[in-house]
């Protein structure tokens, strides 16, 4: 199982209350202690035999941003870096504290953010692996050996994603995830889709004519019906 780390505690810190606080009654815990529960959570209801958390060691790279210059623009912080709640971020520290004292491997690398780490785990594992994450991009990786447990419903109901599930729910496969994604854009990361173009126009255009870059061709040369 690997844990999207910064989407779960994320989540954890905007799902419980702020008056939860350590023993002084000043300090935050929200985080620490939703992220707990998650962890404890998802591990009775799937039983892995390894967790690991992945962490962002780079939440917006450089190079990322080069190609895109929006690319989470409208979360940089006016005095740079990530705009993180002020309660959330003294809780970082402590979270990894915890995850080392669990035993649960923290990875990352540098200039990369903690989806691409993901990525390259999950597909290069020989194990069959589970994906937690509250983040619908990486729906992409679902495949025989690898199943996403999207945890934006809750955690408590969250089920292992396959292929058929994201088809009934976006009407593509997983493996054409992401080019419905590159077509509809995501304003949540700054990411611009095609104007006009949601979740059904996207499914039908990348059904009809494959991955994105045929439903663009299909367009320019005037064959788009509409698009």
């Amino acid at each position: 199982m690997v844990l999207d780390t910064p989407s779960l505690y994320f989540r954890a810190f905007h799902g419980v209350p702020e008056s939860l606080t350590a023993p002084d009654g000043v300090t935050p815990v929200n985080a620490i202690r939703g992220l707990l529960d998650f962890i404890g959570t998802l591990v009775r209801n799937f039983s892995p035999g390894r967790v690991v958390a992945a962490m962002d060691y780079d939440w917006r790279p450089a190079w990322r941003v080069a190609l895109l210059p929006s690319y989470k623009a409208h979360r940089v912080s006016p005095v740079g870096g990530d705009s993180v709640p002020d309660g959330l971020e003294p809780q970082v520290p402590v979270i990894l504290d915890f995850l080392a004292a669990l035993g649960i491997p923290v990875i990352g690398m540098d200039d990369y953010e903690a989806d691409d780490v993901i990525g390259s785990l999950a597909t290069q594992s020989s194990s069959p692996v589970l994906v937690v994450t509250g983040d619908r991009d990486l729906l992409q990786l679902i495949s025989d050996n690898v199943r996403v447990v999207y945890v934006g419903g809750g955690v408590n109901n969250a089920k292992a994603w396959t292929s058929e599930m994201v088809e009934e729910k976006y009407g593509v496969p997983a493996a054409l995830y992401a080019d419905l994604a590159t077509l509809r854009g995501d304003a949540s990361d700054g990411l611009p889709g095609v104007a006009g173009v949601g979740d059904k126009t996207a499914a039908a255009l990348v059904k009809r004519f494959g991955a994105v870059e045929a439903v663009l061709a299909a367009a320019v040369d005037g064959d788009g019906s509409g698009f």
